[in-house]
């Protein structure tokens, strides 16, 4: 859940002195996959790791592994001047870094890699290689954000459905739970009930890029089974292809 944190007024001002003005929105350019410029946001840093798995593992390590295979996958594909993008840093200034590259870049599309958590109120605590830890297995599955403080914001969402409908493909369920009262602040409006797409304004990586930008909760890993899961080859390789696919269908319709 520590993914999905909102910036505050503070950090809002931070970033006037580190992201540059906001500049008119360009109208959308055809996609040409090899000069199409694809950057791939790997959630969180080494020194702000996000959530922790419920057998204690960073949510980083989770989200570098899969956002180095989403890239790989996508270069295959034929869009060479796909980027992974890595940060450093505290979480706060580093959203506002990772913006700032990617404005900078002139990316086409931003896309996020993350893993979930849940509230901490939803917390159970369990033993794991002799170490207190805790876990939640009430949730499961995958979710995907969109802004509406994205200036494209239509081909963000139209992007995250064409992905979400990739992985559902794959026989792959959407995180519900993120329209029910228990999630407190971290509820959302579901835009697409079909393949769990979410509306979240105010997400810095999201609201603040230039570029068509979604947020990728690939599963949770404080559920004990998905965890497991989500450390395979297996369904790593399941979702990068996803991915690849959806993007591939969003280029084809630009």
């Amino acid at each position: 859940m520590s993914s999905l944190a909102p910036a505050g007024s503070g950090q809002v001002a931070a970033a006037r002195k580190i992201v540059k003005p906001r500049q008119k929105p360009s109208s959308p350019v055809k996609c040409e996959r090899p000069k199409f410029r694809i950057v791939v946001d790997v959630g969180h840093t080494p020194d702000s790791y996000g959530a922790l798995s419920a057998r204690n593992d960073p949510e980083f390590g989770f989200n570098f592994r899969l956002a180095r295979l989403v890239t790989a996958r996508l270069k295959s594909e034929g869009f060479a001047a796909t980027r992974l993008l890595v940060t450093d840093g505290k979480a706060r200034p580093s959203l506002f870094k990772r913006v700032g590259a990617a404005n900078d870049a002139r990316a086409d599309l931003f896309l996020s890699i993350h893993h979930d958590s849940v509230p901490d109120k939803l917390l159970e605590t369990w033993e794991f290689d002799g170490a207190s830890s805790y876990f939640s297995d009430r949730f499961s599955g995958h979710s995907l954000f969109v802004s509406r403080q994205n200036p494209h914001f239509a081909t963000s969402l139209m992007l995250a459905r064409m992905i979400g409908r990739r992985l559902k493909e794959q026989g792959l369920h959407y995180a519900s739970q993120y329209t029910l009262p228990v999630m407190g602040r971290y509820r959302r409006q579901l835009l697409d009930m079909d393949v769990g797409v979410y509306r979240y304004d105010g997400l810095v990586v999201l609201s603040r890029t230039r570029s068509s930008a979604v947020l990728l909760e690939a599963g949770s890993i404080i559920n004990r089974d998905e965890e497991m899961e989500m450390n395979s080859a297996e369904r790593q390789e399941t979702i990068a292809g996803a991915v690849a696919a959806g993007v591939g269908e969003f280029c084809e319709r630009r």
